[in-house]
Formats: C-alpha cells, structure tokens, sequence
C-alpha cells in the first residue's frame, strides 16, 4: 500500500485516536528527528498533549525545537502542549549505579560495594542505564501527556538496547557471581519484571507503531529490512515504512536530476519482499532545513510560505579540495590507521569505503573495518577488490566472547588499559569509527 506524504497527515490524525506512542527507528541521517518533531507539533496543533524523547546519544532536539532540554520532560513554550526531553546517557548511567549500590544489602562490606563500584564503571553499564531510562518512561503512568514520541538512536545501537533483556536473561538465570558486568546486570535482573512489561508495552499494536525511517536507496532500504527482521522477532510488529527525501526531477532534460530519480524509483521497485508489503508513506527531498517551527509544520504542507521562500539556491564555493588530494595525502606515508568519524547520517561509511578503494588503486593493501552496529559496510563495499579486505566488529560476538573469557577465569581481576592490535596483512587500515 503506497500512501503519500498528504496521507500521513492523516495517519497522524488516525494516531491520535487509536496509537499513542509511535517509535521513530532507522539509521543516522534519514529523518527520525524531522518526523519525530513534525509528528509531535502536529498533534500539539490539534489540542493534544506530547511528550518527545530522544534516545539518542547525539540528540539535536535542543536545535530543532530551539529549546534548551534535560533529561526531564521540559516545557517547549512555542508550541502550547508539547514537552520534550533527552535521555542522557552519562547522567542516566550515574542514576542507574546510585540505585544498583542503594539496593545492595545493609550488611555489605566496603570491600564489596568497591567492587560493584567498579564494575558499573563499564560501558556496558551506559547502555543498559539508558535503556532503564527509555522503560521507566514506559512503565510509568503518565496520565498528563496523550501521546509520547520516541526518536531513537541509529538503528544499531537502539537494537542493541531493545534486545538486552531477552538476550541477556540466561545469562542472568545461570550466573550469580563472577563475571565482571555483575554489576550493572545485577540491576537489570533487578528490574526485570518493569523491562518484560515495557517490551510488551513496545509490541502492543493498540498502543505502539514502529515508523521505519528511510532514505530511497538501497543501502537504507536494505538496512530497514534488516531491522524490520529483527524487530518482528522482538514482538514489535506494527511497523510503518516512511521513505523521507524522495525526488522528483521538474525538468526532463536534466540529465543528473533524472538519473537521481530513476536510482530512486529502482531502488524502492527492489526492496525486500518483507519492507515493501509493509504501509508506507513518502516525503519529498526539500530545498531548506528542517530547523525551525514553521519548517517543521511546513513538513506536512504542501505548498506552504516556507516551501514557496526556498525556490532559489544560491550555489556554495567553499573552495575545498577534492577527497582524492587526502587519499594522495594518506598514500605517501607507510602504514597508517585512518579513522573516520562524525555525527550520524554525514556520510562516514561513504568516505571511509572511498579512501579504502582510492588507496587501493593507488597499489596499497587496505583492511576497512567498522564499529558501526549498523554495519552496512558491505552494502556500500558491493563485490571483491584485489588488495581490500573487509570486516565488521560484531557487538553481540564481541559481548559473548568477552563474557566467555570472563566466566573462564573467574576471581579478581585488576584493572587494565586496553590494547591495541595491528594487521600484519594490511599495509594501512581504514576504521569507519561509531559516532
């Protein structure tokens, strides 16, 4: 079923009467946060009450909305009805180790609270503290607000948070002791009953929609698919595909225009089976930022002021030099670690796979690697290429053996300073960092 972007005006409409909280997933740079925003003013116009949250690390609600935000509902005073927070991953990990060592029997020893001190000094205590964050909001009554928006973090990693109850409930059943993530985990089985009554919150098609976020190419609409999979076998099945930045060429004999709208059309005509039976909406690539109350409603009106004002472009010259002088740059040295890093959406794993295939070329051996849960490297990297060699860091195979070498040697650990390893294979090595 193909809905256009007018429809999802009323599918807005229809959510107000039927669904009240809609979770806005998909990889970085797509439009989560535009839609959330959009989606959120839109009710807000109508009289209800929103809450917006953000789950993501590298949040950009205080820009958008252009409201200083907390990791408590905060009062968006241009839009009457609208509340909006960040979840504060750094903040919600200190909250979460007070409450993991205030829970802890009266009797214990100092010897002992140092020690589950230390063990929610972790990373892993960072992200089980933001996922408590996002169930508390769940498991809450909030009789205040109608409707509550989740603009997640990139697909990855808010997977990753989605999973940790189911994936680590073995884990927990079988082991008490021993293992240095104790900590953190102790709090988690400690909230378990509230983490199994959120997820059902999640699945629940009367109360949850899934908005899977996409740009029309075939790497975000594999990645959608991928995480509509996943997703599924969590229990949430209310799932809704929006395709943001679809284009239209206005000119037939502008060759680059209608060779970027055919790219698209073949893209969306070859999605996976599973993605395209889903309801989808479409929104038009625009010619302004979504910055801004009156950019944000202009989203879901056609032909309005903001869209009218935007007709002319005036051509940047910034007068920077091509990626290739870099790639020439990094290829007169001997071996070298590129890192490649930045905010979600900007482009990281386009860069890093060029500067890989451009060192390549240039006679080098390159390993490309990421870090990205995402990993959509190898939709990027499609094919083999003599000298590049390609790979992922798996989070969940990495989690597994770091957990098996922890139950192997149980006792005391000290603590160590990570090292670092290098690839004898590989002349250089390109790292497509997180963000």
């Amino acid at each position: 079923m193909l809905l256009s972007k007018e429809n999802y005006d009323d599918r807005v409409e229809d959510a107000d009467r039927t669904n009240p909280l809609p979770v806005l997933h998909g990889k970085g740079g797509v439009g989560k946060t535009s839609l959330s925003c959009a989606s959120a003013i839109t009710l807000c116009d109508r009289d209800k009450r929103v809450l917006l949250v953000s789950t993501d690390p590298a949040s950009n609600l205080n820009e958008m909305l252009a409201t200083p935000l907390r990791d408590i509902p905060t009062e968006v005073p241009s839009v009457p009805g609208l509340h909006a927070m960040n979840i504060n991953p750094e903040a919600a990990a200190d909250g979460y180790r007070e409450r993991v060592l205030a829970q802890m029997a009266a009797d214990a020893s100092d010897s002992e609270r140092s020690t589950v001190r230390e063990q929610l000094s972790g990373a892993c205590t960072t992200e089980i503290a933001a996922f408590d964050a996002f169930v508390g909001l769940l498991a809450e009554d909030m009789p205040e607000f109608d409707h509550i928006i989740f603009d997640t973090a990139p697909t990855g990693h808010t997977l990753r948070l989605l999973s940790l109850p189911k994936a680590w409930t073995g884990f927990l059943e079988g082991n008490d002791r021993g293992a240095s993530c104790l900590g953190p985990h102790s709090g988690l089985k400690m909230q378990e009953v509230r983490f199994r009554a959120a997820l059902a919150c999640l699945g629940d098609q009367t109360r949850t929609t899934i908005v899977l976020v996409a740009r029309p190419d075939g790497s975000a609409l594999r990645e959608a698919a991928r995480t509509s999979a996943e997703l599924s076998a969590l229990g949430l099945r209310n799932q809704l595909l929006a395709v943001n930045g679809r284009f239209r060429a206005t000119k037939i004999d502008d060759p680059i225009a209608v060779g970027i709208e055919q790219a698209q059309d073949s893209a969306l005509s070859t999605m996976p089976v599973a993605l395209s039976t889903l309801p989808r909406d479409e929104f038009p690539m625009l010619l302004f930022d979504i910055v801004g109350l009156d950019a944000l409603r202009a989203l879901f009106t056609p032909g309005s002021p903001v869209m009218a004002a935007s007709g002319s472009v005036e051509e940047a010259r910034l007068g920077l030099p091509p990626l290739g002088t870099l790639v020439d740059e990094i290829a007169e040295g001997e071996k070298s670690l590129v890192m490649v890093m930045g905010r979600g959406g900007v482009g990281k794993t386009t860069v890093a796979a060029a500067i890989a295939v451009g060192l390549v070329e240039r006679g080098h051996a390159v390993h490309l690697t990421t870090t990205d849960p995402a990993a959509h490297l190898s939709f990027v990297v499609e094919g083999a290429m003599r000298g590049l060699t390609v790979d992922r860091i798996d989070p969940v195979a990495e989690t597994k053996r770091y957990i098996d070498k922890v139950m192997a040697s149980p006792g005391p650990r000290s603590r160590r300073g990570g090292q670092g390893t290098a690839s004898g294979g590989s002349r250089i090595s390109v790292h497509r960092g997180g963000r």
